[in-house]
């Protein structure tokens, strides 16, 4: 059952995303941003590293931070 409840809300956000795609990039913006400034000031290779921590956070909490 918990499956069907994801894969629903999967399948809800990716309609959203296809029907309004500002709002992905509005929440995608933040992300980017913070991106960015690591890029800038410290250079590629620490950026790529935050952003698989990142990544790897979301992934194992199985949900995004917050």
């Amino acid at each position: 059952m918990a499956k069907e409840i994801d894969r629903n809300r999967a399948r809800s956000a990716l309609e959203t995303v296809k029907e309004q795609p500002v709002i992905a990039a509005i929440a995608a913006l933040p992300v980017l941003v913070v991106l960015g400034v690591v890029w800038a000031l410290l250079g590629f290779f620490p950026a790529l590293l935050l952003l698989l921590v990142a990544g790897g956070v979301v992934v194992w909490r199985g949900k995004l931070l917050g």
